[in-house]
């Protein structure tokens, strides 16, 4: 499987990128290896995951996903955070 994510970092903001290993990228995020925007925003917590079979549909939504605005990307988070809540 392949997975789009998106981080909330230690000041506020998010960081999104594509793994096709979740629990270990972030792991490796929050050791200060993941990424040097990361390294510099620790620590990173996990708030939004989508899961692909094809890796050039993950590339494609982590594209789109990072030319949001943030308010567009809390809407985001906070629909996926409401359906797991169900």
């Amino acid at each position: 499987m392949n997975y789009v994510y998106i981080l909330e970092c230690g000041n506020g903001s998010f960081y999104t990128g594509w793994t096709n290993h979740l629990e270990h990228r972030v792991q490796v995020h929050n050791e200060g290896k993941g990424a040097k925007y990361t390294k510099a925003h620790l620590p990173v917590k996990l708030v939004y995951v989508e899961e692909f079979e094809d890796k050039s549909e993950a590339l494609r939504r982590e594209y789109e996903i990072k030319q949001l605005t943030r308010s567009e990307k809390l809407m985001l988070i906070s629909a996926n955070n409401l359906k797991s809540n169900e």
